[in-house]
């Protein structure tokens, strides 16, 4: 008798949690977009190399009628950004701000979504292990698609007070698959506690390890911070790559990708032309290598970072901006008035 008792009681709790998801679900459903993307990507076919128009897919959510939160992978390099609703509308946007370490990134429609449904995040520092949690997101394209699961880790790498190396991330065993990035992480309270941003697999595929960026990370450095988008993708020469680069000082930025139409597209920074592989690392090389920004030498150190985050957190899209790059085994100077 008292094993079926205990058998109608698990049935009952667990029917119950099963409503308690579905109200949810449909509570915050309409916060969530899918993101469609274009860039420009290198495609190499034996000794020739060109550039062609490579479209994503990822996942975001409102955060207020015009502004929406995703993962910085999915738009960091994106030429064309377009917006789609739960009620089917697609809107185009522009990206404001990214921060590639801890993935996450702002994104502003082009003309606000009147009434529109929005998200809320909820404090992330109070997640605890064996939480339930829920994803709403576009997996392989199928929008509005819901997976559940539990916190399995919380992974924190605050590293100095520069926002370049800050990340934080909930480690959960709900299913993530490609278009699942910049979608949110919701608490049985339907707040987000958390931005989809990549899977841990050696089969291509979702294994049961996945990572998203905590609220409070992602509400630190996109409400209080705004470092605004300037349009390219780097990658940090130090040690062994920077002398094999010729780097005159500690590190420098090997451009990869300059995004058209961005501000630094406009002051003339070029991107790489030719793919290589440098210990085990894929890398666009052939463009410039970024040496300082407005006088900030860009060097690795915590005492550079800081100080290109506070260049960053304060330049405004009209103030002159200035970039003093290696060119041609020639040191240049980019400047925006």
């Amino acid at each position: 008798m008292r094993y079926v008792l205990s058998l109608i009681t698990y049935f009952y709790i667990l029917n119950l949690s099963s409503q308690d998801l579905s109200q949810l679900y449909e509570k915050v459903n309409p916060a969530v977009v899918v993101i469609f993307t274009q860039e420009a990507k290198l495609e190499s076919n034996g000794n020739v190399t060109k550039t062609v128009t490579s479209e994503g897919l990822g996942s975001g959510f409102m955060v207020s009628e015009s502004e929406i939160i995703t993962a910085s992978h999915v738009v960091d390099a994106a030429e064309i950004v377009r917006v789609k609703f739960i009620d089917g509308e697609v809107r185009s946007a522009k990206v404001i701000s990214t921060f590639k370490s801890a993935d996450v990134a702002l994104i502003k429609l082009d003309f606000p979504k009147k009434n529109a449904i929005t998200a809320t995040f909820g404090d992330s520092d109070q997640v605890k292990i064996g939480e339930q949690v829920f994803i709403v997101g576009a997996p392989f394209g199928y929008s509005h698609s819901l997976s559940s699961g539990y916190v399995s880790g919380i992974i924190k790498n605050k590293l100095g007070a520069n926002p370049f190396t800050q990340s934080e991330f909930i480690q959960t065993d709900a299913a993530i698959n490609t278009g699942n990035s910049g979608g949110p992480m919701f608490n049985m309270k339907g707040e987000v506690i958390g931005v989809v941003s990549q899977i841990l697999t050696k089969s291509g595929g979702f294994e049961g390890i996945g990572f998203a960026a905590t609220a409070n990370i992602t509400k630190n450095l996109i409400a209080n911070n705004r470092t605004p988008w300037l349009g390219f993708d780097a990658y940090p020469l130090t040690g062994k790559t920077k002398r094999l680069f010729n780097v005159p000082q500690n590190s420098g930025l090997l451009v990869q990708r300059v995004v058209f139409g961005s501000v630094l597209h406009k002051m003339g920074l070029l991107g790489g032309d030719t793919e290589v592989v440098i210990d085990g690392q894929k890398l666009i090389i052939g463009g410039d290598i970024i040496l300082a920004f407005n006088d900030i030498v860009f060097d690795l150190t915590d005492d550079s970072l800081v100080k290109l985050g506070e260049l960053g957190k304060n330049l405004k899209t009209t103030d002159a901006l200035e970039l003093k790059v290696l060119r041609d085994g020639k040191i240049i100077t980019l400047k925006k008035e």
